[in-house]
C-alpha cells in the first residue's frame, strides 16, 4: 500500500483484484454495477481511504466494502486484500447465496438417462431419415 491521498476508482477496482483488466472495470462501472458512498459512480472517480463501494458481481450479489487502502500497482492476492474490509452484512449475504445454491436443485439431475449412447445416436438418426423420407412420398 502507498501513500496517495484519491486514486481512479477503475485503476482501485483492478488493484483490488475485483476485476482482471482495468477495462473490464470500467465496463463494469458503466453498467452501474459499482456505487460509491451510494452514488452511482464514474470510472475516473476519485477513491479515497474510509469511502463505502458496493460491487454488483455478475451473479447479482452485491458486496459492500470500505476501502482501507489506495495502491496504485497489482501486486499479490493478500496484499489486494488488505485494501478492503468487507461489512458483516455483506459476509452474511455472501454465505447465505452459497448456502442457497449449495441446496438449489442440480440442472443435470433432470436428464433421465443421461447423454445417448453411440446406438441411440444411430436409432435416432435412421428414424430421422425414415420420417423425413415418408413426409417427402405423402406430397
Amino acid at each position: 500500500m502507498s501513500s496517495l491521498a484519491s486514486l481512479r476508482l477503475d485503476k482501485w477496482l483492478w488493484a483490488a483484484r475485483f476485476h482482471k483488466t482495468r477495462s473490464l472495470a470500467v465496463e463494469d462501472i458503466n453498467r452501474g454495477r459499482v456505487q460509491v458512498n451510494g452514488q452511482p459512480a464514474k470510472p475516473s472517480r476519485e477513491l479515497h481511504v474510509g469511502d463505502r463501494l458496493d460491487v454488483r458481481g455478475h451473479d447479482g450479489l452485491v458486496r459492500t466494502l470500505r476501502v482501507l487502502g489506495l495502491s496504485s500497482i497489482r501486486g499479490p492476492a493478500p496484499a489486494a486484500q488488505a485494501l478492503y474490509e468487507e461489512t458483516p452484512e455483506s459476509l452474511q449475504r455472501r454465505e447465505q447465496h452459497a448456502e442457497q445454491r449449495r441446496l438449489a436443485h442440480e440442472p443435470a439431475q433432470a436428464i433421465e438417462h443421461g447423454r445417448p449412447t453411440k446406438r441411440d445416436r444411430r436409432q435416432l438418426a435412421d428414424w430421422q431419415r425414415w420420417s423425413a423420407s415418408s413426409d417427402e412420398q405423402g406430397r
